[in-house]
C-alpha cells in the first residue's frame, strides 16, 4: 500500500508539472506523514546529512570547474587543437568538433556546458564551410552527451553518493566507454559528411598542431590531475574536485587571462545557482531513498526478481527499456536519484557489479538528453544554434 502511495504520489506531482525536487520531497513526506510508522524527524536528519555527505561535497567544486573551464578560454583552445589534428580529413569540421566535445567533457563534466562551450564556437564555423546548419547542430547535441560520460562526471558523482559505490572506480569505469562512443560518432560523422561534398581546410603542419596542443595543454592537464591525482593516491575525489576548481580559476585568471578579477562574481554566482539547484534534488531525492530503504521497497523487488529465477541479462534489458522510457521525460539527474535506489539492491542480488549498473545508467541518460520531449540538450542546442528544437 505504502508503495503504490509514494509512486502515485509522485507522478502525479510529475505530472502536474511540479519540478522533480518538489515531487520527490513532497511525496516522501506524505508518505511518511500519513502511512507510514516512521517519524517525520527522520526527514528533517535526512536532509541535514545531505548536507554534509562527503561525495556529494564534490559536486560544488567540479561545477565551479566547469563554469570556469566554459567561459576561460580553454574550450576555444581545444576547438584550435582539434582543427589543427582532424580537421583536414572528410568531415573534418565535424569531426574535430566530436573531438572538441570529447577533451571538453574531460574537464566540464556536464553535458549542457559541453554543449554552450564548443556549439558556440563550431557550430557557424560548419555552416559557414557549407555544412547544413541541422547537420551542424545535430553533431554537437550527440557529442556533447559525452560530458556525463567521459569522467569527471557530476552524473557519476551523484550516483556513486546514492549507492556508496567508489567515485574513483566509477570515473575510471567511464573512460573506455566515452573514447569508443566518441570514436563510433566520428566514424557516423566521416561517413555521412562525405555526401555532403564539402571542402575540408587545408591540413596543417605538424608544428602548427604541436602549437595548439601547447596552448591548451593547461586546460587538459585538469583532467591529468584529477584521475592522476586520484588513482596515484594523493587526494580523495572531493579533494580531487577542490584542487580542480583552484587549477582552472588560476589557469583562466592568470594563465590565458580571459577572466579578469571583476568577472569572477558573475562565475562564482552562476556556478552557485547550479549548484544550488542540484543539491535542492538531491536532498529531496535523498529523502525518497530514505522512505524506499524504511518500507524495504527494493528489497521486497529485488526478493520477487530472484524468485522469479530472473537471468542478469533479462534484468538489465529491463533496466534499459525502463531507462529509455524515463529518459523521455525526466532528465538525468532525476532518473539516477529515483531508480538507482531501486536497481541497486536487485543488482547486489543478481550478481551485477554495481559500476557496471552506473556505467549501463549512465549511457542511457545520455541517450535521453537528446531524446524528446524533455532532452535537456535539444533545448540547449537550440539555443545555441539560433534554431527551433523540432527542427
Amino acid at each position: 500500500m505504502n508503495t503504490l502511495v509514494l509512486f502515485a504520489l509522485l507522478f502525479f506531482c510529475m505530472a502536474i508539472g511540479m519540478p522533480i525536487a518538489i515531487s520527490l520531497g513532497l511525496s516522501s513526506i506524505v508518505t511518511i506523514v500519513f502511512f507510514s510508522q516512521d517519524s517525520l524527524a527522520s526527514l528533517t536528519i535526512k536532509m541535514f546529512e545531505t548536507s554534509e555527505h562527503y561525495t556529494l561535497m564534490s559536486i560544488p567544486f567540479f561545477v565551479l570547474a566547469g563554469v570556469l573551464m566554459s567561459t576561460g578560454g580553454v574550450a576555444k583552445r581545444m576547438v584550435n587543437f582539434a582543427i589543427a589534428a582532424v580537421g583536414h580529413l572528410q568531415g573534418g569540421l565535424a569531426i574535430a568538433s566530436v573531438l572538441a566535445c570529447m577533451l571538453f567533457a574531460a574537464v566540464s563534466g556536464s553535458s549542457p556546458a559541453t554543449v554552450v562551450a564548443i556549439g558556440s564556437i563550431v557550430i557557424a564555423g560548419m555552416v559557414k564551410n557549407g555544412y547544413p546548419k541541422e547537420f551542424g547542430a545535430g553533431v554537437i547535441c550527440n557529442a556533447g552527451t559525452l560530458g556525463i560520460l567521459i569522467p569527471p562526471s557530476i552524473v557519476m558523482v551523484v550516483y556513486a553518493a546514492v549507492t556508496e559505490v567508489s567515485v574513483g572506480r566509477i570515473f575510471l569505469a567511464g573512460v573506455v566507454p566515452g573514447l569508443v562512443l566518441g570514436l563510433m560518432l566520428m566514424v557516423a560523422v566521416w561517413w555521412r559528411a562525405g555526401k555532403l561534398k564539402t571542402t575540408p581546410p587545408p591540413k596543417a603542419s605538424m608544428g602548427e598542431v604541436l602549437r595548439a596542443l601547447r596552448e591548451s595543454m593547461w586546460g587538459l592537464m585538469l583532467l591529468v590531475i584529477i584521475m592522476g591525482g586520484i588513482y596515484g593516491g594523493i587526494f580523495t575525489p572531493t579533494e580531487a574536485a577542490a584542487v580542480s576548481a583552484v587549477y582552472a580559476l588560476f589557469v583562466a585568471v592568470f594563465i590565458y587571462r580571459d577572466l579578469g578579477f571583476k568577472d569572477l562574481p558573475h562565475v562564482f554566482l552562476e556556478a552557485g545557482r547550479t549548484t544550488v539547484m542540484l543539491m535542492f534534488i538531491v536532498a529531496n531525492a535523498l529523502l525518497f531513498a530514505h522512505v524506499l530503504t524504511t518500507e524495504r521497497i527494493p528489497q521486497t523487488i529485488a526478493e520477487q526478481i530472484v524468485g522469479m529465477g530472473m537471468a542478469p541479462w533479462m534484468f538489465l534489458m529491463v533496466v534499459n527499456v525502463i531507462l529509455l522510457i524515463a529518459g523521455n521525460f525526466m532528465e538525468p539527474t532525476g532518473i539516477i536519484l529515483i531508480l538507482a535506489p531501486i536497481f541497486f539492491p536487485i543488482a547486489t542480488q543478481l550478481g551485477i557489479d554495481p559500476i557496471h549498473l552506473g556505467i549501463i545508467m549512465v549511457v542511457n541518460m545520455e541517450l535521453g538528453m537528446i531524446t524528446p520531449p524533455v532532452g535537456l540538450n535539444l533545448f540547449v542546442t537550440s539555443g545555441v544554434a539560433g534554431m527551433p528544437m523540432m527542427r
